[in-house]
């Protein structure tokens, strides 16, 4: 009886453990975000986007607002173009709004960041948000570290 118990008992924390990595791995991916149709698109040139990747979030003062719907490279410009889905319920951004790229969590996660301006007038369906900043690479920020140590200009 003794050892039918701890059974049972192995047996349902095994199945806590197999459900609780089903959500990390869930979280990981961001397939648990359950994405709007409803909304606007407008677009962000990068120089360098790092990490990012589609379905990443787009965030303005920490609240989610949208997410990424699009990467492209665009060969004359020698840029990443980005495509950001803006939920209708967040549609009072100004034209000046700037787009950053951020990291986030223990596992780098990336996200992009709009700060608002002070324009009056709003970003609308298919605008381009023209202040960008690149995600930051951290090998281009040693290597400018030890160039500047080792007494280079």
């Amino acid at each position: 009886m003794n050892s039918r118990t701890t059974e049972i008992l192995v047996g349902f924390f095994m199945l806590l453990f197999f459900l609780a990595m089903f959500v990390l791995a869930m979280k990981v991916s961001n397939l648990t975000s359950l994405t709007s149709t409803e909304g606007y698109t407008v677009v962000a040139k990068f120089e360098n986007i790092g990490g990012l990747k589609e379905r990443a979030r787009v965030s303005a003062s920490g609240v989610r607002v949208g997410e990424v719907t699009q990467i492209v490279y665009d060969p004359e410009n020698f840029e990443a173009i980005v495509t950001l889905k803006i939920q209708n319920t967040f549609n009072s951004f100004p034209l000046d709004t700037t787009a950053s790229i951020y990291t986030s969590g223990l596992l780098g996660e990336q996200y992009i960041g709009l700060d608002p301006g002070a324009e009056e007038d709003f970003l609308q369906n298919d605008d381009e948000i023209t202040l960008t900043q690149s995600a930051i690479v951290l090998e281009r920020l040693i290597g400018q570290v030890l160039f500047s140590r080792s007494g280079g200009s």
